[in-house]
């Protein structure tokens, strides 16, 4: 249940990204040890879902290393150690039950053809996490972004972050925070800002109301 096939994939994501790859690398080294570290221990065994270039999965520390893309470019990209797993996240994942603790999806989720297609990956995170797990979601909010939204080619389906976490508790989750807005929309043709501003950004979270346009919903499974 895919809306884009593996080879245009490459073709819209290698014209989007790869001129400005060594930015958004530098940029993931901030947000990673500077924000998202602390959702992930040590000995956590973690699924990047969507997982792109690899920029978070490869930065992360933690115990085990998964990445999900349908995309057969991502590979190329990945650290060593990385089990790379090439399917698409609406069907079987293959891992077992209980066997994740953290699943994490960047800007993701707006890509799937349909709600049909993210319930069908929602219930599959759910299966795969531990009991205690999370999911780590963060995305373009619909809701500050109506227009800019739909300036992509591949975002097929519209989110904010009351309906995701509608969607996340229908399928067995908790909320456990629920940032509407927290970092800006996009990097894609974009001024590379300096990277101390990102990391004072970070902790200055009265910052987010002004300038973030996408949600952040870390998800427990109880």
């Amino acid at each position: 249940m895919t809306a884009n096939q593996p080879d245009e994939l490459s073709r819209i994501y290698g014209a989007r990204f790869e001129k400005n790859l060594a930015y958004r690398r530098r940029v993931w080294s901030v947000l990673v040890p500077e924000f998202f570290q602390s959702f992930v221990s040590p000995a956590d065994t973690v699924l990047d879902l969507g997982c792109g270039y690899g920029e978070f999965i490869n930065t992360i520390r933690c115990g085990q290393k998964l990445a999900m893309d349908l995309n057969p470019d991502a590979p190329r990209f990945l650290a060593a150690g990385v089990r790379f797993l090439q399917q698409d996240c609406s069907t079987h994942w293959q891992c077992d039950n209980d066997s994740l603790d953290v699943v994490f999806t960047s800007n993701f989720f707006e890509h799937l053809p349909s709600k049909s297609a993210l319930k069908l990956t929602l219930e599959e995170a759910f299966r795969c996490l531990k009991p205690g797990g999370k999911l780590i979601a963060m995305g373009p909010n619909i809701r500050f972004i109506p227009g800019e939204y739909w300036d992509f080619w591949d975002h097929h389906l519209a989110l904010s972050d009351r309906s995701l976490v509608e969607g996340l508790e229908n399928s067995g989750f908790t909320i456990a925070k629920n940032h509407d807005r927290f970092l800006p929309y996009t990097m894609v043709n974009k001024r590379e800002q300096p990277l101390f501003l990102l990391s004072l950004y970070l902790k200055l979270s009265p910052a987010w109301k002004f300038w973030g346009r996408q949600f952040l919903i870390v998800a427990v499974k109880k």
